[in-house]
C-alpha cells in the first residue's frame, strides 16, 4: 500500500471554513499534520451578519485531536488580513482554499444591483483578493497550491441564479489564468465545482439528495490536488458522492465560409451550419494557443482556396493528396549558395557558448590567431540556408504547413574541415517519408560542396504535425539513427551556463524564427519565454564532447547525431552526460536546473580517439581520490573557519592518460564548507587541471605549483592568485 499523504509543515488557509465543506477541509487538513487557519465570517446564507461561534469550533474540533489551527473572523473582501493570520501565526502560507460563499437567487429580470454586486464580490472579487494577498509569498518560497471553487451552475447556467452562476464562472476563468502565471514558481492551480450537502445545496437540492452528497466525499480530492506529489495544474473537476470527473472544452471541426477576395454572407453561414453545429471528430483545444492556432490555418486555407477537415490530433488534417510519398521522394531542390566570411564564424562560435574567458576558444573567436578555425557544427548553417529557401513547400506532393513544423533529430558529418570564409554550395534531396499516424516525417538529405569538394552531410529530421495518415511507411534505411547510451554511470560531465541573450545571439547566423527573441510571439506557441534555438543547443554539446575528449582538436571531428526532445530557456544550465565507447562518445544533455533532457540517445563520431574500456578504466583506483577523501574529513571539522579564511570555490580536474577520469569541487565560500565530486554547482573562482601522478606529486611536495604550472604539467582557470591559499587546505588543515 502506497504511503499515506501527509501535510507536515504546510500551512493551509481555508476561506469559509465555518460548516459544510470548508469545515471538512480543515478538519482533514489538521488531521494529516497541516497548521490551519480556519476563516468564516459567521454571517448568514445571504451575505448578512457575523458571529465568531462557527470559526471557534471548527478550531476546538481540530485542537481537540491534537492538530493546530487558529481562527480568523474577517469578510473575505480582506484579503490581506486572512493571509496575515497565516504569517503570525505559522511564519508561511502554503495552500489555499477559496471555498467561502453565499447565495442570493433571483429570476434574472428580478434580480436587484445589491444580488448581483454583493455575489460576486464574494465569490469572485474575494477569490482574487485572498490569492492575490498570498501569491508574492508563494512565488518566494517556490511552492503553492490554490484551489478554486467554482459550480456546475457556472458551467452549465441554472434558472434564478445569473448572478452565481457568472461569479462562478468567472473564478474558473481566474483559475486558468492562475494556472499559467504560477507554473513557473510551482504554484498550482486548479478549480472543483463540488456537489455536497451544505446550507448553499440545501436551496438547490431535494433533502434526499443532500444527505447522500456528504463533504467527506469532496476533501479527498481537494487534499490531493494540494499535495506537494500532484503535479496537476489548470484543470477543473466535478466532484461528488464519491465521483470525480475531469472536464475539459470539445469543439467541432467547423467550416469556413468565405472564399479568397469574396464577401462573407450570412447565407454561406446558413449553408454551412449542420457542418458547424457536428461535433463528429471534434477536436479538445488545451489552450489559448490551440484557440487561435485555427485561425492562422484558416487564413492559409483561404489562400488556397482549401477548407478544413477533421483530424484527431491537429485542429486540421491534410488531405492524402497533400502528402504523396511517390511523387515527393528523390526529388531535388535547386542548388543554393552560401557566402560568409569569417565574421560568421566567429559570430556562431560566439552562438554557440565560446568565450574569451576561456583561452582554448580563442582559435574560434580572432581572426588572426595562429590556429584561427572554424567550429565544426557551423556545418549546419549552409545546409539549413539551402534547405529553407529551397522551395521545399513547392515541390509535388509535399504540400506541407511550415508553422506546424518541429526539428526532430540532426544527423551531421564532416568530410574535411571547414573554412572560415567563402562561398558553399548546398543541394537538398527529399530522402524520404514515413507515416508517424499524428505527422509526416520527411528525411531531408543536404549535401554542401567547396568547389567541386564535398565539405560535409546533413541530415534533417522534420516532423510536420497533422500530416499523418496518408498510409505511408513507419520506418527506413536511410535514417540515420539514435543510439541509447551505456547503461552505467556518465564517464564525464561538462555544464555550461547560457547567456539570457544567448538566443538573440544564436539566430545572427541565420535562424530568423521570431519564437528565439519575441516574447508575444513566444507565448503564442505555448512558451512562458522565448526559447533557444535547438541546433544551438547542438552546438554547445559538440562543444563539450571535443573538448573533453578531444582537446579542441577539430581535426578529430567526425559526425554528431542528436533527438531534439525539450525546449531551453536562454539563462538556463546545459549539462552535458559522457560516454565513451571507443572512438564514439554517447551523450545527453539536461538541463540541470529542472533535470529534463534536451537532447537523448545522441553521439558524436572522432576520429584517432585512444579507445579505452569503461570498465578497465573504472577498475583503476585514483590515488587523488584517497587525498581528496582525507580534505573532505578535515572540512566537516573546520568548514566554518576555512570559509572565513578562504571564501573561494576550488574545482579540479584530474586526468588519467590524458582523459578526464575525475572531478572534485571544494567549497569554501557557501555554507559551512564542503568538498563533493564532480563540477562546481555554482561558477568555480579558479580551476586546476592536472593529472593524477602530478596531483600526488605537487600534495607530497615533490613537485613545485610554479613549475608544474611554467612546464605546462598544471593548468589554471579563473582567478589565479587564489591558488595561495592552498597551502591553508593542503598543509594546515589536511596534514597531508
Amino acid at each position: 500500500m502506497s504511503a499515506p499523504l501527509r501535510f507536515d509543515g504546510r500551512v493551509v488557509l481555508v476561506t469559509g471554513a465555518g460548516g459544510g465543506l470548508g469545515r471538512e477541509y480543515a478538519l482533514v487538513f489538521a488531521e494529516r499534520g497541516a497548521s490551519v487557519v480556519v476563516n468564516d465570517l459567521g454571517g448568514s446564507m445571504k451575505g448578512e451578519g457575523r458571529s465568531t461561534s462557527a470559526a471557534d469550533k471548527v478550531v476546538d474540533e481540530i485542537r481537540a485531536k491534537g492538530g493546530k489551527a487558529v481562527a480568523n473572523y474577517d469578510s473575505v473582501e480582506d484579503g490581506e488580513r486572512l493571509i496575515q493570520t497565516a504569517l503570525d501565526a505559522f511564519g508561511r502560507i502554503d495552500i489555499l482554499v477559496n471555498n467561502a460563499g453565499i447565495l442570493r437567487d433571483r429570476s434574472f429580470p428580478r434580480t436587484s444591483d445589491l444580488d448581483w454586486d454583493l455575489i460576486h464580490r464574494i465569490h469572485l472579487r474575494a477569490s482574487f483578493m485572498v490569492t492575490r494577498a498570498a501569491w508574492n509569498h508563494m512565488k518566494s518560497q517556490k511552492f503553492g497550491r490554490i484551489i478554486m471553487t467554482s459550480s456546475a451552475a457556472g458551467i452549465y447556467g441554472n434558472f434564478g441564479q445569473a448572478n452565481y452562476s457568472a461569479a462562478k464562472l468567472g473564478v474558473l476563468g481566474l483559475a486558468n489564468v492562475l494556472a499559467i502565471e504560477g507554473k513557473k514558481y510551482n504554484i498550482h492551480c486548479n478549480t472543483i465545482a463540488p456537489t455536497a450537502g451544505s446550507r448553499l445545496t440545501k436551496e438547490v437540492l431535494p433533502p434526499d439528495l443532500v444527505e447522500s452528497f456528504k463533504a467527506e466525499y469532496v476533501a479527498p480530492v481537494v487534499l490531493w490536488l494540494c499535495h506537494d506529489s500532484c503535479k496537476e495544474n489548470g484543470s477543473v473537476f466535478e466532484v461528488g458522492a464519491g465521483w470525480i470527473g475531469k472536464l475539459r472544452w470539445e469543439r467541432t471541426q467547423g467550416r469556413i465560409v468565405r472564399k479568397k477576395n469574396e464577401p462573407m454572407t450570412p447565407e454561406a453561414v446558413r449553408e454551412k451550419w449542420e457542418e458547424i453545429c457536428d461535433f463528429k471528430n471534434a477536436v479538445k483545444p488545451q489552450n489559448i494557443q490551440d484557440s487561435v492556432g485555427i485561425l492562422v490555418d484558416v487564413l492559409a486555407k483561404i489562400d488556397k482556396e482549401q477548407d478544413v477537415s477533421a483530424n484527431k490530433t491537429s485542429a486540421f488534417t491534410y488531405k492524402h493528396s497533400d502528402i504523396n510519398p511517390d511523387q515527393a521522394i528523390g526529388k531535388v531542390l535547386p542548388k543554393m549558395n552560401f557566402t560568409y566570411s569569417s565574421i560568421q564564424s566567429i559570430l556562431y562560435a560566439l552562438g554557440v557558448g565560446m568565450s574569451t574567458k576561456e583561452p582554448d576558444h580563442l582559435k574560434f573567436l580572432y581572426e588572426r590567431h595562429e590556429e584561427f578555425s572554424c567550429f565544426p557544427t557551423f556545418g549546419v548553417i549552409p545546409s539549413q540556408a539551402s534547405m529553407m529557401n529551397g522551395g521545399l513547400s513547392d515541390i509535388p506532393g509535399l504540400q506541407i504547413d511550415m508553422s506546424r513544423l518541429l526539428h526532430g533529430e540532426q544527423y551531421l558529418e564532416l568530410c574535411r574541415p571547414l573554412p572560415t570564409s567563402g562561398t558553399l554550395t548546398s543541394q537538398t534531396t527529399v530522402a524520404d517519408i514515413l507515416d508517424k499516424g499524428s505527422g509526416a516525417l520527411i528525411i531531408l538529405d543536404v549535401h554542401t560542396y567547396d568547389g567541386e569538394n564535398l565539405l560535409c552531410y546533413n541530415q534533417y529530421s522534420l516532423f510536420i504535425v497533422g500530416a499523418g495518415g496518408f498510409g505511408g511507411k513507419r520506418t527506413s534505411e536511410k535514417v540515420k539513427g539514435t543510439v541509447k547510451p551505456p547503461n552505467r554511470a556518465p564517464d564525464a560531465v561538462v555544464t555550461d551556463v547560457t547567456s539570457q541573450d544567448q538566443a538573440a545571439l544564436y539566430r545572427l547566423s541565420g535562424d530568423w524564427n521570431p519564437l528565439h527573441i519575441d516574447p508575444n510571439f513566444a507565448a503564442m506557441a505555448g512558451f512562458e519565454k522565448p526559447i533557444l534555438h535547438g541546433l544551438c543547443s547542438f552546438g554547445y554539446a559538440a562543444r563539450h564532447v571535443l573538448k573533453q575528449y578531444a582537446d579542441n582538436d577539430i581535426l578529430k571531428f567526425k559526425a554528431i547525431k542528436v533527438r531534439f526532445m525539450k525546449p531551453v530557456i536562454p539563462g538556463q544550465s546545459l549539462q552535458t552526460e559522457m560516454w565513451q565507447e571507443g572512438s564514439r562518445i554517447h551523450f545527453q544533455m539536461k538541463v540541470k536546473e529542472t533535470n529534463q533532457i534536451v537532447l537523448g540517445d545522441s553521439y558524436v563520431d572522432l576520429c584517432d580517439v585512444p579507445v579505452n574500456s569503461p570498465s578497465k578504466k573504472q577498475q583503476k583506483a585514483l590515488q587523488s581520490d584517497l587525498i581528496f577523501a582525507e580534505i573532505g574529513r578535515r572540512i566537516k571539522d573546520v568548514g566554518k573557519e576555512l570559509v572565513k579564511k578562504v571564501n573561494a570555490v576550488f574545482q579540479w580536474e584530474i586526468t588519467k592518460d590524458g582523459i578526464t577520469a575525475s572531478q572534485w569541487t571544494i567549497d569554501l565560500k557557501n555554507g559551512p564548507g564542503s568538498l563533493y565530486k564532480g563540477l562546481a554547482q555554482g561558477k568555480a573562482d579558479v580551476t586546476f587541471s592536472l593529472s593524477d601522478e602530478d596531483f600526488m606529486e605537487v600534495v607530497h611536495g615533490k613537485l613545485n605549483p610554479q613549475k608544474a604550472f611554467f612546464a605546462g604539467k598544471l593548468k589554471v582557470k579563473g582567478n589565479i592568485m587564489l591558488s595561495q591559499k592552498l597551502e591553508t587546505i593542503l598543509k594546515d588543515y589536511a596534514k597531508l
